[in-house]
Order: C-alpha cells, then structure tokens, then sequence
C-alpha cells in the first residue's frame, strides 16, 4: 500500500479528519497552544468548560500528582459565554482541526441558553454538554447520575440548537449505560466517557486533604482499564457514536479503544505531559494501520467485539 490510510471518521454527522480529539479543559482554548504548533494534528479541539456568566474556579490547590494520575478541583473557571464567544473563539488557530465547545451549568435553563449563543456562531462546529463535572457544587454530575435527569437536560439543549450534540458522562454512577440510553433518546448525537473519576489524596505531613475542596477528578492511566471497559459496554447499548477516552497516552491506547467500540478518542492528561502526544498518537495509528495491511481507521472501530466471550 503506497497511499496513507484514510484516518477520517464521523461523529453525529460532523466529519473529522481523524479520530484524535484534543479533550477539553487541557488545552484551554486553544490559543494557549498556538506558539507549539500541536494543534494541526488533531481531527477536533474541545475548548474549555464554558457557562452562561463568569467563573472563578475553585480556590488553590486544585491540582495534585498521583501514581500515574492527576487530580483536578479546577472547577470550570472560565469567563462566560458572552467573552468566549466575542474574544476568544476569533482568535483559536483554524488548523482544519473541528471545534467544538464544552458546555456546562447549574440549571437546565442554563445550559439552554448557553446553547442559543453558541447555536449563532459559525466557528463552533458542535457542542459537547457536559453532565459530568465532578468539581462544581451544582449542575455538571447532579444532571449525569440519574437518567431521567440526564435525558431531560438533554431533551431541553437539543431543542436550542441544530449543532451536532456531543453528551459526556461521569463515571461517577452506577447506571452509565442507562444514562447513555437515555440521552440518545433524548436527542444526542453521540456520547463521550468517561470524564474523571471522584478522588482525593492526603497531605501525611499537615494531615490535610491536599485539594482544596477535599475531593477532585482523577485522570490519566490510573484511570483507562475502567475508561475502556465503559466505553466497550456503552458501545454495545447505544447506537451513536462513542467517544473514548480516559488514561489515552500513545498510540496503542487509542487503538484498545477503537476496538472496544469508540469511533474517536479524546487525549487528555498525556498533553500536559508531552504537548505532542496528540501528533503522535495520530503517527502511531497511521504507521500501524500501515503495518496490517489496513487502509481505514474506521475498520478498526469496535473490531474487538468480534471476539467477546
């Protein structure tokens, strides 16, 4: 085979050159990247959390190290929608990479109306509600754990725009399938799971919680043996496209999750580590569909069910 394969892939009808997703949150809004020249290897960027007014954040600390993991408490700090979308969406680097915006709130109207403002802006090619934020005292996981709920917030957003509608889901329940039956229904174009895992660490010196608000979300490869086992199940409930991630690192972990059942992957943690880690994994996946003889990422995808017990 003389040709590279063909990496491009769809999510809800929104086409990405390939299936390597910038997750949100970790590379701001993009703009904070543009000088590395990384974010052209990417088939879409996720921009930061975004709400209807500005938010602070949680106060300091609100990162810590774990054993091959980060905890986060940043608490969707972000200057609201109005400023997003007045000052910072004109300047994100158009490198061909889709973007799509990270919605969050703590109301249902909130979210609604967040909607209404992106739906108007033609350089946001699809949204990404976010029903799972661990780090926020309202809104985010309270609509994500039941599914009733989950459907209802979706229910309501899908009517506010016509814009592809991503839904990511929280680890953080004990019915991910459910909640992932019932947004479809509601009205998603495709899901993304998992976001982060609720944790915490201890200060053994000053016998303290180290993040300030006791508890935060635990990412990276601690986290991907139960990222994928998530996205093999939810793959195998709905019929929209899954977007994995959780613990993505290089290109052999996007591969597991393709073939568990996800149509694209979302990189996360692994980019504050190694800003090229994106550009890698897309190398990688090239070089290996290469390598079998393959000449479409899309093959690849949900090709382990073949050999489910």
């Amino acid at each position: 085979m003389t040709e590279r394969p063909d990496m491009s892939v769809a999510i809800g009808g929104l086409k990405l050159r390939n299936p390597v997703i910038a997750a949100s949150g970790v590379v701001g809004y993009g703009v904070e990247y543009a000088d590395l020249g990384v974010l052209d290897c990417f088939g879409a960027i996720v921009v930061k959390g975004t709400t209807l007014a500005p938010r602070a954040g949680n106060p300091p600390p609100r990162l810590a190290e774990t054993p091959s993991g980060l905890l986060n408490s940043v608490g969707l700090e972000n200057p609201g929608v109005d400023a997003v979308i007045r000052e910072v969406i004109p300047r994100i680097p158009r490198t061909g990479a889709r973007i799509i915006v990270n919605v969050a709130g703590a109301t249902v109207d909130e979210y609604c109306r967040v909607a209404e403002k992106l739906d108007r802006v033609d350089d946001v090619d699809a949204l990404e509600i976010n029903i799972s934020c661990p780090n926020v005292r309202t809104g985010g996981i309270q609509f994500g754990t039941v599914p009733e709920t989950s459907a209802a917030l979706v229910e309501a957003v899908r009517k506010c725009t016509g814009k592809v509608l991503i839904v990511k889901l929280t680890p953080n329940t004990g019915s991910i399938c459910e909640v992932a039956k019932a947004v479809e229904q509601a009205g998603a174009d495709a899901v993304s799971l998992i976001n982060t895992i609720l944790g915490m660490a201890i200060d053994v010196q000053s016998r303290r919680p180290v993040l300030s608000t006791v508890f935060g979300g635990l990412s990276g490869p601690a986290v991907k043996p139960i990222a994928l086992r998530m996205v093999w199940q939810v793959s195998n409930e709905v019929t929209i496209p899954v977007v994995g991630m959780g613990g993505i690192s290089e290109a052999n972990d996007a591969l597991e999750f393709l073939m568990a059942g996800a149509s694209a992957v979302a990189v996360g943690t692994a980019l504050l580590r190694n800003p090229r880690a994106g550009l890698e994994i897309v190398r990688g996946l090239e070089d290996w569909l290469v390598s079998e003889g393959m000449d479409d990422i899309r093959a690849v995808c949900g090709s382990a069910k073949a050999v489910r017990p």
